[in-house]
Parts: C-alpha cells; sequence; structure tokens
C-alpha cells in the first residue's frame, strides 16, 4: 500500500489556518454540495495543501491526501489484497475509503501519478460517481457527502505529463496564486512569529526574485518557503543563514545563480 497518504481526522477541533484570496472558499463548498470534483492549479507552495486542509476540516470531512509520484498505481489508491496474519484480506486504498466514509480525496500533483490512475477516476468525475473494484468485484456509490480534489503545478507541465483535455473537462478548476504582498506578510508574520516589518521586507525580497522564474530559476520563492525562512530568523538565526538555507539553497544547485541569490538578499537586509 502507498505510504503517501495523509489522512485527517474530522472529529480533530483544529480548523488550520488559511486566509482566502478571492472566492475559493465559497467555490470549494459549493462544489462540495454538489458533488462537483475540484482541480486546484497552481506553484508549489502556493497554499493548495494547506486550503484542502482547512475546507475539509471546516465541512467536519475525513480527509485523504495523497501525494502523487511516478510509481503510484491505480492499485494504490483502490486497494488490493495482502498477506496479514496468514490470511489474504482485500485492505482498501485511501480513494475506496474516502468514497466508503463519503470523505474528501485529495490526490497532490496528480499529472505525477501514471496513466492508469485517470481512468479509474473518470467514473467519480461524472454523473455515475461509482468506483468499480474489478478485484472484489464491487460497484461503490459514491455518498452525496464524498468529494474528489486533484491538483497539480501548471509551470511542470510538460507534453509528458499533463492532463488530457477529456479529463480535465471533468472538473471545476481554480487556478491559485501567491497571495498579494500587504496579504502574504500578514500570513509569513502569524504562521512564523515574525515582526511585520521584517516579514514585509522578505515579501519584498521573494517578489524581486519570482521575476528571474523561467530566467535563471525554475521556480520561484514559494509562500512556505518564506514562512520557514521567517520561523528560523524569529527563532535566532543569523538573516543571511536563514535565507540561504530557504531562499537559495532549495531554489538551484548553481553556483553562480546562488551568488546572484545572495546579492539580492544582501541588498534586502544589508549585511545582517
Amino acid at each position: 500500500m502507498t505510504k503517501t497518504v495523509f489522512e485527517r481526522d474530522p472529529a480533530s477541533p483544529e480548523v488550520p489556518y488559511y486566509q482566502p484570496i478571492g472566492n475559493e472558499c465559497e467555490l470549494f463548498e459549493q462544489a462540495y454540495r454538489r458533488g462537483l470534483p475540484l482541480l486546484l492549479k497552481g506553484p508549489t507552495g502556493c497554499g493548495k495543501t494547506r486550503f484542502v486542509d482547512h475546507m475539509a476540516a471546516k465541512l467536519g470531512r475525513p480527509l485523504y491526501t495523497v501525494s502523487c509520484h511516478d510509481d503510484l498505481t491505480a492499485a494504490d489508491l483502490t486497494g488490493r489484497y495482502l498477506l496479514q496474519g496468514g490470511e489474504t484480506r482485500w485492505v482498501d486504498g485511501p480513494l475506496t475509503r474516502a468514497v466508503r466514509e463519503g470523505g474528501i480525496c485529495y490526490l497532490d500533483e496528480v499529472v505525477e501519478a501514471r496513466k492508469d490512475v485517470t481512468v479509474v477516476l473518470h467514473p467519480l468525475t461524472d454523473d455515475r460517481r461509482m468506483l468499480p473494484l474489478e478485484r472484489t468485484g464491487e460497484l461503490l456509490r459514491a455518498p452525496d457527502s464524498f468529494m474528489l480534489v486533484v491538483s497539480y503545478n501548471p509551470g511542470y507541465q510538460h507534453i509528458l505529463k499533463s492532463l488530457k483535455p477529456s479529463t480535465r473537462q471533468r472538473f471545476v478548476a481554480k487556478s491559485f496564486d501567491f497571495p498579494p504582498p500587504q496579504l502574504e506578510r500578514d500570513i509569513v508574520a502569524r504562521e512564523s512569529g515574525l515582526p511585520a516589518p521584517q516579514c514585509a521586507a522578505l515579501v519584498n525580497l521573494a517578489v524581486r526574485l519570482r521575476s528571474l522564474k523561467g530566467q535563471d530559476l525554475e521556480e520561484g520563492v514559494s509562500t512556505r518557503l518564506l514562512i520557514y525562512c521567517a520561523t528560523l530568523i524569529a527563532n535566532g538565526l543569523p538573516i543571511l543563514e536563514a535565507a540561504q538555507a530557504t531562499l537559495v539553497e532549495p531554489l538551484t544547485d548553481d553556483l553562480d545563480v546562488q551568488e546572484g541569490l545572495l546579492e539580492a538578499v544582501r541588498a534586502t537586509f544589508g549585511g545582517d
């Protein structure tokens, strides 16, 4: 069974913090209420996973989050027979469990999974809302409370790794991006405990570095990395060291590009 599954207990009273940027919360809830699958598009670290976690907790539904990868198969999602205690028993995968329990199944970076995964999803993303389990002979009808959510990063789309139009058109879709600077400052400050003025400087730096995407960098600085950086600074690590560990090293292995990023950090924070 795949080890890339995160489960959220609906009985947990904690609702993960998420700051809306637009109408995404209303769209999610409307899609959930009407049994519509949802596709989220946006860069790495912009808050897609936190958003789904927040909405699942807000709606009080169990959440099964699957981090998709090259080796993820349909059987990893639906289930398989396993040897347990000397007996062969069927064990549900996260998608099957979500259907049985009326929960939310979230497939993060779905384009990374093998092609047979999307074939399994098709009957769940139209008016049938069915999950056929060929190995057990079951045909599961998804209850009204079941919801399928998938995401991917369009910046990494490749001719061999993209959703077919026939699959994309089965979903309601919402594009995500990094928050506006003032809102991103507030998010970073709340999550890290670093004072807002220093967080504002970090966000301004991130905006500059994001302009390099597609030139020297494949991806821009994510909000997640800004929170990491601010957290290290708030806990006493010197700014340049924190920035190098979170805003430079994770973005590139090219030494010349790294030096250019460090110069931008120094220009923002001086020699601190």
